[in-house]
């Protein structure tokens, strides 16, 4: 185990004391489970961007082949 020196104002060392009370931890295993669910949370939120930017690329796809379709669709069909 490596040892981390982590600086704080009263607030958060009573919020932080009173934290590890109420979840019968220590503060140690605290500030690494809070550290991983932080990580874990930043990772859920890049991966939604990009979902979305995939999203964003098929949907304007979809609408240029729908188009394109329509356009052909009645091509040569006009006088029938």
């Amino acid at each position: 185990m490596h040892t981390i020196t982590l600086k704080s104002d009263s607030d958060f060392f009573i919020m932080l004391n009173e934290m590890v009370k109420s979840l019968n931890t220590t503060r140690s295993d605290l500030i690494r489970r809070a550290v991983v669910h932080y990580r874990d949370t930043l990772e859920r939120e890049k991966l939604k961007i990009q979902i979305k930017k995939a999203s964003m690329r098929t949907r304007d796809e979809s609408l240029k082949v729908s188009k394109e379709f329509d356009t052909i669709i009645y091509d040569g069909l006009k006088d029938v």
